[in-house]
């Protein structure tokens, strides 16, 4: 991910996070404003229109909640999530529906001249629907479609897929295989098949089609629509909804009190604005240290969407310098919500966007039960003081040979790794093989990786490989795996990847 957000963020106000989904703060008019930036940019990019069911199944899903951290775009796609926010005291300014989003970028993309892919579905219903958008906009380019046999994500076919992606160059896909399964193959392919913008769709495909009708608009306004779609497929959603409502509704109600607990007891003390305070570690000239390439934020004592919007620019500008990592001393915040929690996930996405390590250093308990509760912990690497940080940051990911002039310039750098290569730990994995890389960009130098002592390996460890083989084609630089396990070999094999192994 080398675009970061910067380049095109019109937004209504910061970011805010319900249960660990962070979601951007853009009304319908400022998604399809930054869709357009992302399509003109020509990089690849992923969004998510995340709705109740989806937030309830992050929850339990920690790959599904890296998937969204690392989002381009999430939009809130529920009036629910919308009442939540209010009560959370960051109110998103509406609801925007992938299938109303979706009916808009057609439009669009007829206008503009952008060519649309249609990945997943029945495929009759797939090209009825095709046949319908083409009625409604007959100079709409229809770059493709595919409606690849139902299968598990670890059977599809995803190089065959990718490859008629590439070849017909879409400028938007638009992916119905339903939650959480499209927001996984995304994560995992988007790279690969190029297109500026993935998003995933779900049933917009069935409605498009006319093989389901959408609630009356009425419905839709009150956030009624959910109970039109169950009346529709009863045996279908009726466990899956009750299941939701059930988790959601106990968990936004944990959030809130832990949010709101803090405005409560503070609201007749008067609120002593915070000075911020940044620092960079390469100038600061503590004794006995080494100067470090690490720049350090300082969480307020209120963390709160007021303060959010005080420091944010600040915040994101220090995000964007040279340093290789970021510090954020969370040690004095006595109170934080759900904005100032969807600030340090935008914090952490910035960071992970830009290859940069961040480490949260001193928690305070406020900080950790918000964590906690929302299962953001694992994407976080907290530690009890700034020097645990610092060195978390510094140390090197994996032991790595010395570049010297008398090396051959053939010689290639070499990086094993071992265990579990899983969704829990690609970012360090990423993060150290990106070091690699560079290393052999500056000396020219090609790069291996072994994976003979690797004992596992999940759709995270092969969306990783996939990812690190386009970055370094990228950089010039020829990168191979090398001596995969059995383990790598039927994983690949399971999910038709095994070119990631040519030399």
């Amino acid at each position: 991910m080398n675009t970061t957000e910067a380049a095109f963020s019109p937004r209504s106000g910061p970011s805010l996070s319900i249960l660990g989904v962070p979601f951007d703060n853009v009304t319908t008019s400022q998604a399809l404003e930054t869709i357009s930036g992302m399509i003109g940019s020509r990089k690849p990019h992923y969004i998510a229109t995340a709705n109740v069911d989806f937030t309830a199944l992050a929850l339990y899903d920690e790959e599904l909640r890296r998937i969204l951290l690392d989002a381009h775009l999430v939009v809130c796609d529920g009036m629910p999530l919308v009442w939540a926010s209010r009560w959370l005291g960051n109110a998103l300014p509406e609801r925007v529906a992938g299938s109303d989003l979706v009916p808009k970028l057609l439009a669009i993309a007829e206008q503009k001249g952008w060519s649309v892919y249609f990945l997943g579905g029945q495929k009759e219903v797939a090209l009825r629907a095709i046949e319908k958008v083409q009625e409604q906009h007959p100079k709409l380019k229809i770059a493709g479609m595919m409606s690849p046999p139902f299968k598990p994500l670890h059977e599809m076919d995803h190089a065959a897929i990718c490859a008629d992606i590439r070849s017909a160059d879409p400028d938007l896909l638009f992916v119905s295989f339903g939650c959480p399964k499209q927001e996984k193959w995304i994560a995992m392919n988007y790279l690969r098949a190029g297109a500026p913008v993935s998003i995933g769709v779900g049933a917009t495909i069935d409605f498009l089609a006319g093989h389901m009708k959408r609630a009356p608009r009425w419905m839709q306004k009150t956030g009624l629509e959910w109970l039109y779609r169950l009346l529709q497929e009863p045996r279908r959603l009726f466990k899956r909804y009750a299941s939701d409502f059930v988790v959601f509704g106990c968990t936004i109600a944990k959030q809130w009190w832990l949010t709101s607990g803090g405005r409560r007891s503070t609201q007749s003390v008067p609120s002593v604005p915070t000075p911020i305070q940044i620092a960079v570690a390469a100038t600061e000239q503590v004794p006995d240290e080494p100067p470090s390439n690490v720049a350090e934020l300082f969480c307020p004592e209120r963390l709160d969407a007021a303060e959010v919007r005080a420091i944010e620019l600040v915040w994101m500008n220090t995000l964007e310098g040279p340093e290789q990592g970021v510090i954020i001393d969370c040690s004095g915040t006595q109170f934080i919500d759900s904005t100032g929690l969807g600030l340090l996930m935008r914090a952490q996405k910035r960071c992970r966007q830009s290859g940069k390590r961040l480490a949260l250093s001193s928690c305070s308990p406020a900080v950790l039960k918000l964590l906690q509760m929302t299962r953001l912990n694992s994407l976080f690497t907290q530690t009890a003081s700034r020097e645990e940080a610092m060195d978390s940051i510094l140390k090197p990911e994996e032991p790595m040979p010395p570049v010297t002039p008398s090396r051959p310039r053939t010689t290639p750098l070499h990086l094993s790794w071992s265990g579990a290569v899983t969704s829990k730990g690609v970012d360090g994995l990423w993060r150290g093989a990106l070091g690699i890389i560079q290393n052999a960009a500056d000396a020219r130098h090609p790069v291996v990786i072994d994976l003979k002592d690797v004992q596992m390996m999940d759709s995270g460890g092969l969306g990783l490989m996939a990812r690190l083989k386009d970055h370094a084609s990228s950089q010039h630089i020829h990168l191979r795996f090398t001596n995969a396990s059995p383990v790598v070999h039927e994983s690949l094999r399971h999910e038709h990847m095994e070119h990631l192994l040519a030399s």
